[in-house]
Order: structure tokens, then sequence, then C-alpha cells
């Protein structure tokens, strides 16, 4: 204890300081490494084409540097680019290469998988198809559903042709009737299904449904002769 006393307190502040600002340099310069994905883009894709399957859509990339060097990387500013304007219909493989990616100087890439990404091309169908409203409840008690009437009838759809060959009408969003006890009127989009389908005018479609009474219609109440016009007229010949 006498020998701590026996130093002065500004002194002991001062190698605290220097030992942080050690400490702080060593950590900084000592090598680490840091993992993280790059987002995979295609590029330049035909018109006539359409992607159907695609083995990664990401690179998971481990780099080594600086610890300082590693904070100063930003992953959200990284993307690797395939230039696919090549393809044709079928399977293509694309190697992976980092070199192309820049990274801060200081830090290099030590790993990465996959090596290499696989892209399955087709042809780009189009067809025209019905759409079918998707409606779900039942209206009011005492009310029933007369039609429903869609406003355009049918939409064009694109996507992969074998996919496309395949359909024979396309759905909406869906429509709840419950509890109505009137017609209404909505625009919903058209849903071209699962797969690699869309619609080409990506517009919304105006959807009738008229709903009517389940009462019957009040009887025709008919007037006796007595009273009208000719019953006047025959009591005045008789």
């Amino acid at each position: 204890m006498k020998i701590f006393k026996s130093i002065h307190p500004g002194l002991l502040v001062l190698a605290f300081a220097i030992a942080v600002f050690l400490w702080g340099i060593a950590s900084g310069s000592s090598n680490a490494e840091r993992g993280f994905d790059i987002p995979v883009v295609l590029d330049r894709l035909p018109d006539a084409l359409v992607v159907t399957d695609q083995s990664s859509d990401a690179i998971n990339v481990r780099v080594m540097g600086s610890r300082a060097v590693l904070r100063s990387i930003v992953p959200e500013k990284y993307k690797y680019d395939i230039d696919v304007s090549g393809g044709k219909p079928g399977v293509a493989v694309y190697e992976i290469e980092l070199a192309r990616i820049d990274l801060p100087r200081g830090a290099n890439f030590v790993a990465h998988s996959p090596s290499r990404v696989q892209v399955r091309f087709e042809k780009r169908g189009r067809k025209a198809v019905p759409i079918k409203p998707e409606i779900e409840g039942t209206p009011a008690a005492g009310f029933r559903l007369l039609s429903i009437e869609v406003t355009p009838p049918e939409t064009v759809i694109l996507g992969a042709l074998s996919q496309v060959m395949r359909l024979d009408e396309v759905g909406t969003e869906t429509i709840d009737l419950s509890g109505l006890n009137e017609s209404i009127t909505r625009e919903v989009r058209v849903i071209p299904g699962r797969g690699k389908l869309w619609v080409e005018d990506d517009q919304r479609v105006t959807v009738q449904v008229l709903i009517e009474s389940e009462s019957p219609p009040e009887p025709f109440e008919q007037v006796p002769l007595e009273g009208t016009l000719e019953g006047a007229i025959e009591a005045q010949a008789f």
C-alpha cells in the first residue's frame, strides 16, 4: 500500500491511458475474419427467356483483415453481377470469380460458397386467359348471389412457356360476400398463380357482384270491376 501511495495519481492515469491506447492498436492491427452474404444479380437477361430455377441467390464469403478494416466493410454495398445475355433454353453454369469485387485495402477473400451458380432458362410464353373472380362467404340470410361480372373479362399472362400454356383461367384477390345484403363493386388484382408467371398489364379489374332478396315479389292484386271507369260506363249503359 505504501508503494502505491508514493506514486503520483497523475502518473497512474497516464499509465492507464497508454495501456488502453496500446491495446486499441493491437486489437485494430491483429487479423480476424468476417463472414457475410453477397446477393447474386442476373444481368442482361434476354427478353425471349425466363429464369425458372437458380441454384443460389447469394454467395457466402469469408474476409480476412485487420479488425479496423473489417469494421469498415458494409455488406449491403456489395452484389455479384452475372451477365446472362448469352443464355439459351436449358441449364447454364457460371463460375464465381471474387476477384471482380473490390474490398478495402488490407482485406482479402479467404473462402466462399458456392463456387458456381447454375441457372435454368426457358422460353417466354404469352397467352390471353379468362379471369375468374375468387369468392368466399355467403350473403346475409334472405339474400342470394345473382351474378358476377368482370371487366375486362380476360387478361394476358406472361412467363415460362410450359407454365403459360397450361393455364385455362386466372383468379383474382378474394372477395368476401359474408353478410352482404346489397350488390357491390370491387377493384381487385389478378393473381396469375404459382410459378414463373406474371400479368402483362398489372392493372386492377372491376368485379360487379349482384345480390338480390330471396323473398318472392308481392302478388298482383286485381282491381274489382265495380268502381272502375269500365264499371261506371257499364252502369250508365244499364
